[in-house]
């Protein structure tokens, strides 16, 4: 591990440098609307902040782009976004398993960068471009990444897998020559409990090579 900083995820630490917005981490750190985290918000949630409105405890309405599309929901402040896809949206391939930012298995890209859905508000993700598993495939061709993963054999209960495999595509998007270092210390935010992580790194390393 690169860094010594818990839980990095693809894109962060000393290879890519410092991202901007809200992280898997900064949520949980403590992050308020104050003057640096204004602008990792979306229009409407920058209006809210620069007029001081109270937001909740009733649903607000929000707008969040998802794969490519519109969605329209009503949510209340508290609900995080992991919840707001598989709840409201169906769109279930984005596991809730630990809740707690720990294991990665909700992770899913907004902005171009791995984010654990179960730490950003959903209210806070609208106005960015979310990507989950269901949008990078089509019914004619999977994702290099999932082919890769099984080329490698790289899942076995398969439950942590959308999540590894969308923070495979972060890196693969990032950096199209990624070392097997840099394969390593994407993914670090990220837990295979059944142990797959010989045949994941390797997968997003093929995967990478191959999208150059």
């Amino acid at each position: 591990m690169s860094s010594n900083k818990p839980h990095d995820g693809p894109g962060e630490g000393p290879r890519y440098g410092p991202r901007k917005g809200f992280s898997r981490r900064t949520f949980i750190e403590g992050v308020g609307i104050g003057a640096g985290a204004v602008g990792a918000l979306g229009a409407a949630d920058q209006a809210r902040a620069a007029t001081n409105e109270v937001v909740g405890p009733d649903p607000v309405s929000i707008t969040l782009s998802i794969n490519g599309k519109t969605h329209k929901l009503d949510v209340e402040p508290r609900v995080t976004l992991i919840d707001a896809l598989r709840n409201m949206l169906d769109h279930t391939g984005a596991k809730k398993v630990c809740d707690r930012a720990t294991c990665g298995a909700c992770t899913v890209i907004v902005d171009g960068s791995p984010v654990y859905s179960c730490t950003m508000l959903a209210i806070e993700a609208e106005g960015r471009r979310i990507e989950t598993i269901e949008g990078i495939s089509s019914d004619d061709a999977m994702h290099p990444v999932q082919v890769q993963f099984v080329e490698h054999d790289a899942q076995q209960c398969g439950f942590c897998t959308p999540g590894l495999v969308m923070a495979g595509k972060a890196i693969a998007d990032r950096n199209p020559r990624p070392s097997m270092a840099d394969v390593e210390s994407g993914l670090c935010g990220n837990i295979c409990r059944c142990g797959t992580y010989v045949g994941v790194r390797k997968a997003v390393y093929e995967a990478a090579r191959e999208s150059a």
